[in-house]
């Protein structure tokens, strides 16, 4: 056999040697990693069995000898614990419960919260029962006199005509936001088959007229215009003579009145409160045209 086959033949028993070593070792730790224990670890453990059982009955032989009270040891231990354990309390006799006695409303406390409810009620109800009152007694409180809805007085009579003639025929009274004019005597007649009553009687027994200042057309304020004798309206244009009975525009119907009376003392009163509609269209019992340019574009006759 030559060289070569021999040393092939110690590396395959070598290879194979090898891998049953590395098996037999692999296997050792599986066993011995599932749980196994070492030869020298079983040893330890029976020694340490072994002292264990010595000194326990030692220690039981001990606990068994009556100590110099007559009692073991084991007797001993359990009467500290016994001693250790906590003790209840004793249940106090049963009382009979005392009398309920309603607590003194005084002497109850009140939150805030409660304390900001009663003051918002109380102050609620305090001005809504304020603001009754005050409208109870301003029902049955006689009004005051003098403002427009009410009786205004104006002035005297005789002053109002002087002012009438000084400026072309027209006097106004800011506070009964009325024109004041002359009615002509002679145009009584016709008046009186026009014109109601209460306006008729200011123009019979004191020779005017008081004219509401609103025109019926859109309530524009209806100024006086010097030159032509006229109201003429400058928001649409509508004419009404002197005593405002109307000639031109698109207002419905003429100026409208108040009542008037005059006291023993001349002093004029205006009834504000009392809105007696202008004569209809086409009424003229002054007869009165233009006596001069317009002050609004248009004239008689116009719409």
């Amino acid at each position: 056999m030559s060289n070569a086959a021999i040393i092939a033949i110690a590396i395959g028993a070598a290879v194979v040697l090898g891998a049953l070593a590395f098996i037999t070792t692999a296997r050792r730790s599986d066993v011995r990693g599932a749980g196994a224990l070492s030869a020298e670890t079983r040893q330890r453990d029976r020694s340490a069995r072994r002292a264990r059982a010595d000194v326990e009955g030692t220690t039981t032989r001990a606990d068994d000898a009556p100590s110099s009270t007559g009692l073991t040891a084991a007797e001993v231990e359990q009467a500290g614990r016994e001693a250790r354990k906590p003790s209840l309390p004793v249940p106090a006799a049963s009382a009979a419960p005392a009398p309920w006695v309603p607590p003194d409303p005084e002497l109850i406390g009140v939150s805030r919260r409660q304390f900001f409810n009663k003051a918002t009620i109380t102050l609620t109800s305090t001005g809504i029962g304020a603001f009754a009152a005050a409208g109870f007694v301003a029902f049955l409180w006689p009004t005051a006199t003098g403002g427009f809805g009410q009786d205004v007085t104006v002035g005297k009579l005789q002053d109002i005509i002087d002012g009438a003639r000084s400026n072309a025929g027209f006097f106004y009274a800011p506070s009964a936001r009325a024109w004041i004019t002359e009615y002509p005597s002679d145009a009584l007649p016709k008046a009186e088959a026009v014109y109601p009553t209460n306006i008729y009687a200011g123009m019979a027994n004191y020779g005017i007229v008081a004219l509401y200042q609103k025109c019926p057309h859109l309530g524009c304020r209806v100024p006086e215009c010097a030159t032509s004798g006229w109201f003429e309206c400058p928001c649409h244009g509508s004419q009404y003579n002197r005593v405002g009975e109307k000639k031109a525009g698109p207002a419905p119907r003429g100026m409208d009145h108040f009542p008037i009376s005059v006291d023993g003392g001349g002093n004029v009163t205006i009834a504000t409160g009392t809105v007696v509609n202008g004569a209809v269209i086409g009424t003229n019992t002054t007869g009165q045209e233009a006596e001069g340019p317009h002050c609004i574009g248009g004239g008689s006759g116009g719409h």
